[in-house]
């Protein structure tokens, strides 16, 4: 078992280099604890979903750099990153992730805005008079 290991997770425009570390299950963002980094506490559980999904809440410690998108983002690129090194941990648990859905990459993105209209739908009221 290695001393450290790194995966990167991505979500919207977010990116999260994670870091996992065997410990006692501190979470560190950006050199922040989490809960002073992601301010709900729904982003907290996000972040934590697949380390409670493996029951391994408490065996590692983990830091992350996030970076662009917003919160939400930011908390789903972290959940992939995590899951990802959990996976280079032990082999064992992909199944048990990828049936949880957290080693799938969610390939939503935001549609760009049109020329000749006011955003990526919506269009001006039409006047025919």
């Amino acid at each position: 078992m290695a001393d450290k290991y790194y995966a990167t997770g991505r979500r919207k425009t977010s990116i999260a280099r994670v870091w996992l570390t065997p410990g006692t299950g501190v979470i560190t963002v950006n050199k922040q604890p989490i809960n002073e980094y992601f301010r709900r506490q729904t982003l907290e559980l996000i972040v934590r979903q697949p380390l409670e999904h493996v029951g391994q809440l408490d065996k590692f410690d983990i830091h992350a750099n996030v970076d662009g998108g917003g919160w939400s983002g930011q908390a789903g690129a972290m959940k992939l990153g995590i899951a990802r090194c959990l996976v280079k941990v032990d082999e064992r648990l992909k199944k048990q992730l990828r049936v949880g859905g957290f080693l799938t990459r969610d390939s939503r993105e935001v549609e760009r805005k049109k020329y000749g209209q006011k955003k990526a739908r919506k269009r001006f009221q039409f006047s025919k008079r």
